[in-house]
């Protein structure tokens, strides 16, 4: 298990992380700002200097799901983690990857007031005496709070919430491990899907509405937007996996076999190993039976009928280049074969 502390820079994750390892019986603190920092040293300046904050680089994010699963194989019990997390799709990318790996999250969000909090950051001391060093850690945390506000929208329905404004980091942890006892700071509901071990086949859904714009849903166990669909079992007709998944997402019962747009092939990038992409045609979806439309909150936060350009603006690239092609598919009434999004044949 891992309890991750989130919260504004400054507001004590770190020292109420101490603490809830003296309270937690064989619990083990690991601060992902490590793995960032040690990157700073692996990757060349040009890379670095691409991104505005380690938490932007893929890696990190990789590294932070694979070094915190390996302390659990490793020491086992439970993981103390505070890292602050204010982009959704960084969260979804992590707790995804986490829970892929069938490892229960319990998301705890530190609050406090924002004058206290500004008034905490500015009584920093320096370190070692380096106070140009302690100015732009102050500057930079004072710079993040805003971000964090903004982001506590979702923070506040994603995670229990301990206001510690008047507590010590002893009594913001008695009260983490109060609310953990209590049920309170339940497991993340977020899906648990395995980890492919090899290739795998998936079957992808587009469903239109009058306007001929077509459904996307937003997954919370990964980043980006998607079509409804997912992997085929196997001995399971590709089509009707895309049914399946259809029904299991969004309730949508379709009476009629999709028909198929295209094959995509995708080519193996680590920690990936790639397989073939379906897309079908699954025809329109009136908005009476959109309107009935159900999610599942463990997997799905929202959907939406976009445009072809909309979509630009949510999907992945390899993802958008998979549609375009679908698209110009259906309106040709054909077939495209692709490999890694590039029409051949």
């Amino acid at each position: 298990m891992i309890v991750w502390i989130n919260g504004a820079f400054g507001a004590g994750k770190s020292s109420t992380a101490r603490e809830l390892v003296e309270l937690i019986p064989n619990s083990t603190l690991y601060d992902p700002e490590i793995t960032g920092g040690g990157l700073y040293d692996l990757l060349p300046r040009k890379r670095l200097d691409e991104v505005d904050d380690f938490q932007d680089l893929p890696m990190w994010r990789r590294m932070v799901v694979d070094t915190a699963a390996a302390l659990l194989a490793e020491v086992g019990g439970v993981l103390v983690v505070p890292m602050t997390l204010t982009r959704q799709a960084y969260r979804d990318e992590i707790f995804g990857g986490l829970a892929a790996r069938r490892i229960e999250v319990r998301h705890v969000v530190l609050v406090q007031d924002e004058t206290i909090l500004r008034t905490r950051i500015d009584s920093r001391a320096a370190l070692d005496g380096d106070l140009e060093s302690a100015e732009r850690a102050r500057q930079w945390c004072h710079d993040h709070i805003e971000p964090f506000r903004t982001a506590l929208d979702w923070l506040s329905a994603d995670a229990y919430t301990v206001d510690n404004t008047t507590l010590t980091p002893a009594e913001t942890a008695a009260a983490v491990v109060e609310a953990m006892r209590a049920g309170l700071a339940a497991p993340c509901g977020i899906v648990q899907t395995p980890e492919p071990t090899g290739e795998t086949l998936a079957a992808g859904v587009l469903l239109f509405d009058e306007h001929d714009r077509f459904l996307l849903v937003d997954p919370t166990y990964k980043p980006g937007w998607e079509f409804p669909g997912g992997v085929v079992e196997p001995g399971e007709p590709p089509a009707r996996a895309g049914m399946r998944e259809v029904a299991e997402e969004i309730g949508i019962e379709l009476d009629v076999v999709p028909r198929l747009l295209l094959v995509d092939w995708e080519r193996p990038q680590p920690p990936g190993y790639g397989g073939l992409r379906l897309l079908f045609d699954g025809g329109l979806l009136p908005t009476a039976e959109a309107d009935r439309l159900l999610l599942p909150g463990a997997e799905l936060r929202g959907w939406r009928f976009v445009t072809e350009e909309e979509a630009a603006e949510l999907l992945p690239p390899v993802r958008y280049r998979r549609l375009r092609w679908a698209l110009r598919a259906r309106e040709r009434g054909t077939v495209l074969n692709l490999e890694a999004g590039v029409p051949v044949g």
